[in-house]
């Protein structure tokens, strides 16, 4: 009877096992169909560069420059247009004459009138629709330059929030690991506990300590989250998208100590986007005080005309008169020079203006510099620090251990080493994200691509 039971019991424990296999098929190979994509730092710049709207507007924004260029170069071709008239009368206009005393009433003009031609214009000399060409050129400079801009700001946003996933997800990991040496330290007190070899108040300290650290670890994990979400939004993706972003703040540390700092002479703002957009502004101002004195220069036209046209009434043939000619046109302005001389005088104006903002902007980006650069030598001085006091806590922290299991020192001991660890693991971490984001904003500062 009890051989039955128990093979009643291997039969109900097999088919339930097949059951659950059976239900955990669907859940898997979902899971398979949504594998996630790993991308590195280097391939999310590149999905942020093709999928994000700002590049595309950027990009199109140069392109409408280059079609109004195209539009101002259209302007120098000749323009010739045809154009078509018919006129039917329905009633003729009469002329009243004196005849020898006698009044004589005569109908003018034909019942059908039409004229066929076509019109030429050709501008020969045009200083001001030549220096507006050339701005338009300088036009789709600064769309280029401004293209170029909206690149940099996006590339350091996304080294910026990438860094900045990063540095949560291993300050989760740290408080995630101090947790669990936190939940091992109270295990080991509440074994002390019971075998009565610690009071009932450093086991109340030590399960109170536990509880406290929950908190910190599960704001950590919302933080991951968050700036997972944001670093996706600013690629374009969904927030739900199974992405998974590879790189730790750790692998950057060689490089970080062995990078080489760029000497004042060294820093060059040639390339800053800004001050560079600020030069086309000024050639642009420049080029308009020509587009001001060539509209009041004297302009040469070529003009022409040939014409077809006839008229007939009903039932009779038409009578044809072809007509052209050709012609120069010269428009020499006299009056306008002195309304011209105002409009320069306040285009030096903006121009003088244009200069002191780019003084006033390169002094502020020299600054800038200068910060980042000291940021960046004191990261990488704090990160030397930081990893040797990082080693000497690990150390103590594996002391304080050993010596609490064998009664050589208290739990306060203990958790004091846990803390100082779990201190020194984020600052060095802190000091790493403290070096790529001040390298970040100097390579976006100095128009470095």
């Amino acid at each position: 009877m009890k051989k039955m039971r128990k093979k009643q019991v291997q039969s109900l424990s097999c088919l339930f096992a097949m059951a659950l296999v059976c239900m955990m098929m669907p859940s898997r190979l979902r899971a398979q169909a949504q594998d996630s994509v790993h991308v590195d730092l280097q391939k999310a710049i590149e999905i942020a560069l093709s999928e994000t709207p700002t590049m595309r507007i950027a990009d199109r924004t140069v392109q409408i420059k280059q079609e109004y260029k195209k539009e101002q170069i259209a302007a120098l071709f000749p323009d010739v247009s045809i154009a078509a008239n018919y006129n039917r009368t329905l009633l003729k206009q009469q002329m009243s004459m004196d005849m020898g005393g006698q009044t004589m009433n005569i109908k003018v003009g034909r019942d059908n009138t039409y004229s066929v031609g076509a019109n030429l214009s050709l501008p020969l000399i045009a200083p001001a629709l030549w220096s507006n060409l050339k701005l338009s050129s300088m036009d789709i400079e600064l769309a280029q330059e401004a293209a170029r801009s909206s690149k940099l700001e996006l590339v350091n946003q996304v080294k910026q929030a990438y860094y900045l996933y990063l540095l949560a997800k291993q300050s989760y990991e740290v408080l995630l690991k101090s947790y669990a040496n936190i939940e091992a330290s109270n295990q080991l007190v509440t074994n002390s506990y019971n075998q009565g070899l610690v009071s009932e108040f450093e086991k109340l300290r030590s399960d109170v300590t536990l509880q406290n650290q929950r908190p910190a670890v599960s704001s950590a994990a919302k933080s991951v989250r968050l700036a997972d979400m944001r670093l996706k939004v600013l690629l374009g993706m969904n927030i739900d998208e199974p992405v998974i972003f590879d790189g730790k703040l750790d692998d950057y540390e060689e490089s970080v100590l062995n990078a080489t700092m760029p000497s004042e002479q060294d820093i060059q703002l040639a390339q800053n986007s800004a001050l560079r957009q600020l030069d086309l502004g000024i050639q642009e101002l420049e080029q308009s005080k020509k587009i001001i004195t060539g509209a009041s220069l004297p302009m040469l036209a070529l003009a022409g005309a040939f014409q077809y046209s006839g008229m007939g009434d009903d039932g009779q043939a038409f009578n044809n008169y072809p007509y052209s000619y050709l012609a120069l046109s010269l428009q020499v302005p006299i009056i306008s020079w002195v309304s011209t001389s105002y409009k320069l005088k306040q285009s030096d104006l903006n121009i003088q203006n244009m200069r002191d903002q780019r003084l006033d902007a390169e002094r502020n980006l020299l600054i800038g510099v200068q910060s980042y650069l000291n940021d960046m030598q004191q990261a990488i001085e704090d990160i030397a620090a930081d990893r040797e006091t990082m080693m000497q806590a690990q150390k103590a922290y594996d002391i304080a251990k050993k010596q609490y299991e064998v009664g050589m020192n208290t739990w306060l001991d203990l958790n004091t080493a846990e803390l100082t660890l779990t201190s020194t693991q984020l600052t060095y971490c802190q000091s790493i994200f403290n070096y790529l984001t001040a390298k970040a904003n100097l390579d976006a500062t100095l128009g470095v691509e």
